[in-house]
């Protein structure tokens, strides 16, 4: 899959059951990737960001999970379910460029690049999320990864501690169950709990109801410097934490509840 292409959802063999869990914190902050003096955040929580979040509770490591999560391999669907608010945070960091890192018992057999601490900080702005909270619906086909994570869950277990995107904005998981992956409902209108994939067309406008498009990046895949995001995903969603109406969708139900995933 190229950058910027659209996302189309079809459903794998099996893919029958998902384990639904929610996400939140007094704090969340997801990087966007387009560069800016003040560093902006995704406020739906990036798919991407979905998948390395469970791959730290399975234990998985860096660039060891993109498969795992890789299109007709696993299914998301993402609903916010706090208003999504964000504010500005002025943050001292110190640099992690090459030349400002200093080695780690340089002598031994191993050695650890770490921010020189002697080093002035430098203050950057944060926009961050104030109290998000995500519900996660998600399938693998990856059975024995599947039921890994399914046992972490009800367990109240992590093999790494999950977080909202910065390692200091630390989350609270909820298990809620697991849950049939159900048709409908159908109709030419319907009513949508979760984010929804390239529906910008789609939505039927209705009064108090606010709606706003976002994309952010889908999938990920190795390269030689590590990983790239190989496709991006535009989500309809509304920032009040509740539902949307739509047109020419097609959801699923799960545990009462119209999701549409990617």
């Amino acid at each position: 899959m190229t950058e910027h292409a659209s996302i189309a959802t079809t459903f794998p063999d099996g893919a029958e059951t998902c384990l639904s869990f929610t996400v939140s914190g007094s704090w969340g902050h997801f990087r966007r990737i387009e560069g800016n003096i003040v560093k902006q955040t995704y406020r739906v929580i990036p798919r991407t960001t979905v998948a390395g979040l469970i791959a730290a509770m399975l234990g998985i490591e860096r660039d060891g999970y993109y498969d795992l999560f890789a299109p007709g391999e696993s299914l998301v669907a993402i609903e916010p379910t706090n208003e999504l608010r964000t504010m500005k945070l002025p943050m001292n960091t110190l640099s992690t460029a090459d030349e400002h890192l200093a080695s780690l018992n340089p002598r031994g057999k191993l050695s650890v690049k770490l921010p020189d601490p002697s080093k002035p900080r430098q203050q950057h702005n944060y926009e961050v999320l104030v109290e998000p909270a995500y519900r996660l619906d998600v399938w693998l086909s990856d059975d024995k990864r599947y039921e890994q994570l399914r046992s972490l869950l009800e367990s109240g277990e992590s093999y790494y501690v999950p977080s909202l995107g910065l390692s200091e904005y630390l989350a609270t998981v909820d298990y809620h169950g697991e849950f049939s992956i159900a048709p409908g409902p159908d109709g030419e209108t319907v009513t949508v709990d979760s984010t929804v994939p390239e529906a910008v067309d789609s939505i039927v406008p209705e009064p108090d109801t606010r709606y706003q498009i976002e994309q952010t990046p889908a999938f990920m895949e190795r390269d030689e410097g590590g990983r790239t995001t190989s496709a991006f995903v535009s989500y309809a969603y509304n920032p009040d934490g509740g539902s949307l109406r739509l047109t020419d969708v097609s959801p699923r139900t799960v545990d009462d509840r119209a999701v549409v995933f990617t």
